[in-house]
């Protein structure tokens, strides 16, 4: 529990801006790639790392962690400024803030601090970076200036603005969408990846094409798939060893391409894994509503120094991990499974002995195939929170009764690790700082649960995570 107050004492940071690289736009694209064996998926179920420059080569500029705009030469000002006379379009990049649904970001005239400096304010903004059209300004839109700031749920601010950037830091006519989540960063990817990126001006939908790579570089598209939001979760699970890229690209209202394809962003698959973990979407990622799986801070499997492969699938229930065990797990053949499952069942009204009936279920497959069960204890809910965000099913009245029975038995298991109790408040509810809409716990609730089973696995079995 003290780890946890700590983390909750620490203050969120400022958005840390950044930028991209990318380029020359063009209005429309005729040519495609020839594609082998592609799969068309239309999946509903929606929400990824470094790129082939497009054009421009202007460098890459970003803002320093004390929030300080970087410093350049009078040389490469001048060429970024003459490129920025002739924009019609800016992508500007920030980190991600821990709490932040969305973002406010506002044009200014000049670098002065001061309200008058201010032309317009985007709101509304749910990544991480944004286009933003110029084609109304003039030349005076090179020496334009920007500055954001991360919201909370109900639209206020979690912090002031970040120090006004200029806006020749940004990608000018960058002429594809960037790609945003950490897969490349991560120690093991997810067995289920999520594709996501910052949205193209005027853009109505998006194709996605991902792709397996051989020892050569010879890559053959294996699936497609299409969004009309800025991220796209795919349920295909890649079980296959070897190199895969994704890359994505704008279309119109009439599903024509207007853009180019994005970089190409890479997720490896690599077997067999000492430890993996099976779970819902605590266990695949994401947080504060609008972030997806994919980004670190979001992920558990990040704060664990132990490599972790992520097997879980948003929206799973303990039936639906029992379902995909031999499908999901066994070809990893993980000496630890860590095992986290159960709130989509309480939440929804079944009974304790049901989900423990599904958690015995998967002991036994593990213990069949030479698998060593960790137990994590099912994590609360904070239904005050669940109404007010107004998108999610209000749970049972005796919830907090079948989450107290199923975690008495999670509890008795040979091995178990006991979370609940450091997310929970007074009432046995999630922490309101620790959740955003009741049932997912956030940045704060995320390290937690990676550090508590990091520190579970070396006192327990140092002999395999080591």
């Amino acid at each position: 529990m003290g780890s946890l107050k700590k983390l909750l004492s620490v203050a969120l940071s400022i958005a840390i801006l950044a930028v991209g690289t990318a380029t020359a736009f063009a209005a429309e694209y005729d040519g495609d790639e020839e594609d082998e064996d592609v799969h068309h998926i239309h999946s509903e179920s929606g929400k990824t790392v470094e790129i082939e420059r497009h054009g421009s080569s202007l460098p890459e500029r970003r803002v320093s962690h004390d929030n300080k705009t970087p410093v350049m030469g009078s040389s490469d000002n001048d060429t970024r400024k003459s490129l920025f006379k002739k924009a019609y379009k800016v992508r500007v990049q920030w980190d991600v803030v821990p709490g932040a649904v969305s973002y406010e970001l506002a044009l200014m005239r000049g670098k002065e601090n001061i309200p008058k400096n201010i032309i317009t304010r985007y709101r509304e903004i749910y990544t991480n970076g944004t286009e933003i059209d110029l084609s109304g300004f003039g030349e005076e839109k090179a020496d334009f200036y920007w500055k954001v700031r991360p919201m909370d749920f109900d639209r206020n601010g979690i912090e002031g603005y970040s120090t006004p950037a200029p806006i020749t830091i940004g990608v000018p006519d960058a002429d594809a969408p960037e790609p945003t989540t950490e897969y490349e960063k991560m120690q093991l990817s997810s067995l289920y990846p999520v594709y996501s990126w910052i949205p193209y001006l005027n853009a109505r939908s998006y194709e996605i094409k991902v792709y397996s790579e051989d020892l050569t570089g010879s890559a053959k598209c294996i699936r497609t798939l299409y969004s009309t939001s800025m991220d796209k979760y795919d349920d295909a699970g890649y079980t296959s060893p070897g190199a895969y890229f994704w890359r994505v690209r704008a279309l119109n209202g009439y599903g024509k391409p207007i853009s180019s394809w994005s970089r190409k962003a890479y997720f490896r698959v690599t077997r067999p894994v000492n430890v993996a973990a099976l779970g819902d979407s605590i266990t695949h990622g994401g947080g504060a509503v609008s972030v997806p799986p994919g980004y670190r801070l979001y992920d558990w499997e990040s704060y664990c120094d132990i490599p972790v492969k992520n097997l879980g699938f948003s929206g799973n229930t303990v039936a639906d991990m029992n379902e995909r065990f031999s499908r999901d797990v066994l070809p990893f053949a993980p000496r630890i499974l860590v095992i986290m499952g159960g709130v989509n069942d309480y939440r929804n009204g079944t009974d304790a002995w049901t989900i423990i009936n599904g958690l015995e279920s998967l002991r036994s497959k593990c213990r069949a195939n030479g698998i060593i069960p960790v137990f994590l204890t099912v994590t609360p809910l904070n239904p005050d929170l669940i109404a007010k965000c107004g998108f999610i099913n209000m749970p049972p009245s005796d919830w907090g009764t079948q989450l107290q029975i199923v975690n008495q038995w999670v509890m008795s298991q040979k091995y178990c690790i006991d979370i609940t109790s450091a997310l929970a408040d007074y009432r046995g509810w999630m922490e309101n700082a620790i959740t955003t809409d009741g049932l997912h716990p956030d940045f704060i609730g995320k390290k937690y649960i990676g550090e508590r089973v990091a520190s579970y696995l070396h006192a327990n079995f140092a002999e395999i995570v080591q």
